[in-house]
């Protein structure tokens, strides 16, 4: 692979690796939508979201990990490529200074804050259905 096909790959797994986040995005917020949304509690309902939502989690975050090493190896190639047969040395380090890649355990922490941060709210959301239905349930027993 020449210097070119390096810098691509790079930028490539880059853009897979935005879209395993919007994914992401896409799917929390669409959980906590259908979560608010809901109008009885029901807690099997709420434990096959929570564990089907692990779930995804689990493969994205794998998915995300791929993509990271990946660029790793990307970003490496291209700044080990040997200097004499890249473009211009100006150039070339205006480019390898903007290959900028975030450690993993950062983006692991995050990843993993988040999804408990979800979690925690399709829960508080089950439980402020359940006391909201208890309270409609005594008001009903004590006007009787």
């Amino acid at each position: 692979m020449n210097y070119n096909d390096w810098v691509q790959l790079f930028f490539e797994r880059s853009n897979a690796l935005q879209w395993y986040w919007t994914l992401y995005v896409v799917i929390v917020g669409g959980l906590l939508a259908f979560s608010s949304l809901r109008q009885r509690g029901d807690l099997i309902t709420t434990i096959l979201i929570s564990v089907l939502f692990l779930f995804f989690a689990y493969k994205n975050l794998g998915a995300i990990g791929d993509t990271t090493v990946q660029r790793y190896a990307a970003r490496d190639a291209v700044k080990e490529y040997p200097k004499d047969d890249a473009p211009n040395p100006k150039s070339r380090q205006a480019l390898e200074g903007s290959l900028v890649t975030p450690e993993w355990e950062g983006v692991r922490n995050f990843h993993i804050t988040s999804d408990i941060v979800t979690l925690a709210c399709i829960w508080s959301m089950e439980l402020r259905r359940r006391r909201m239905i208890a309270a409609a349930e005594k008001k009903v027993v004590t006007v009787a």
